[in-house]
């Protein structure tokens, strides 16, 4: 099974993020990719291959291009400015300021408009985040152009993740959405149904957005109740899709402390959803912060618990792309998402 990987996920290397108002030490760091790798590595089932450069045009079909623009150009003149190595957003645009009003514009400056691209705090800006971002969402499409070259499926090792990041705005720990690039460029290229299922523990509130009102891609995510879990303020499961997308859109969410059976049980209820949908390729989100210890999440799943969930995906007979997203114990990170993605690596030697 080829792994798609690039070292300059290195350079997405903050040291703090703003969590309820105070400065913290990131969850989301360089170590995470690492220790994945060198876990992969162990096993000669996984092949790992450099990434293939797109430029700009596969991220331009699904965001907007300010957005894109604000990322290439703002740490410079942030930097330049004021002389800091990181930046977090002063003021973020809420809906309620303009309520009765004409949509905001951005304001000038790259400080000052930090708030109208991004969401949260959590996310913050340093002198490698766009070209981070940029090779992270050249992994993805790397790795989909394998499965459209005849392979039954790919791992792509996206760092920094995606799934928050909507086609105007990006947040948590996410800049570019790398599955949702992904599907669309599956999607458009091929015009061929898609699905991205996501199993983070946080909702993929980006991709769901993103697809919303589509009827070509099928969005299924697994993840804690937004009552209770970020972000929120989306991913309940009356949420459902609109116009064309009306019923293509499907959230699943889990009280605190659900564990192996439960969660099993309902992503095989969701698989025959998506063997319904009929997709050419099933994109998965793959967060193992669902683990039981992990430092951000109230899930109670176990390293043999994602191996049951691979082989659950797996049995859906479907050519697979799996990218990374989500997982904060640096410790079982790595056997975490081995565990989940072997039973594709097995499978390549018996289609062989």
């Amino acid at each position: 099974m080829d792994v798609v990987w690039t070292d300059l996920h290195r350079r997405q290397n903050p040291k703090m993020e703003i969590n309820l108002g105070q400065p913290i030490p990131t969850y989301e760091r360089p170590d995470r990719a690492e220790t994945i790798r060198q876990q992969l590595e162990t096993d000669e089932r996984f092949n790992f291959v450099g990434l293939t450069e797109h430029g700009r045009s596969p991220i331009e079909a699904v965001h907007a291009l300010g957005l894109i623009d604000y990322l290439e150009s703002a740490w410079p003149e942030i930097h330049r400015t004021t002389g800091r190595h990181e930046f977090a957003p002063e003021a973020m645009l809420h809906v309620g300021l303009r309520e009765g009003m004409s949509a905001a514009r951005p304001p000038e400056g790259a400080a000052a408009a930090f708030g109208y691209w991004c969401y949260e705090t959590a996310t913050p800006l340093v002198e490698g985040t766009y070209i981070a971002s940029r090779a992270s969402v050249d992994v993805a499409l790397t790795a989909a152009e394998k499965i459209l070259a005849g392979a039954p499926s790919a791992y792509g090792l996206c760092r920094p993740p995606g799934h928050h990041a909507a086609a105007n705005v990006f947040g948590g720990f996410c800049y570019f959405n790398n599955a949702a690039i992904a599907a669309h460029h599956v999607a458009s290229t091929t015009g061929t149904k898609v699905t991205v299922l996501d199993v983070d523990y946080h909702h993929g509130n980006g991709t769901q957005q993103i697809f919303y009102e589509r009827d070509d891609v099928q969005f299924v995510s697994l993840h804690g109740d937004p009552k209770r879990a970020y972000p929120w303020f989306i991913g309940h499961e009356d949420e459902v899709g609109a116009g064309k997308g009306r019923g293509y859109n499907i959230n699943v969410a889990f009280g605190p402390e659900a564990e192996d059976d439960e969660y099993v049980t309902r992503l095989a209820g969701v698989c025959e959803q998506i063997a319904a949908f009929g997709p050419s390729m099933v994109i998965v989100s793959l967060g193992v912060d669902t683990y039981w210890n992990d430092p951000i999440s109230d899930l109670a799943l176990t390293t043999d618990g994602y191996r049951r969930c691979g082989e659950v995906v797996k049995q859906l007979g479907i050519p697979t792309l799996i990218l990374q997203e989500g997982g904060y114990d640096i410790e079982a990170i790595g056997r975490n998402v081995h565990a989940w993605i072997s039973p594709f690596a097995s499978s390549v030697l018996q289609w062989q």
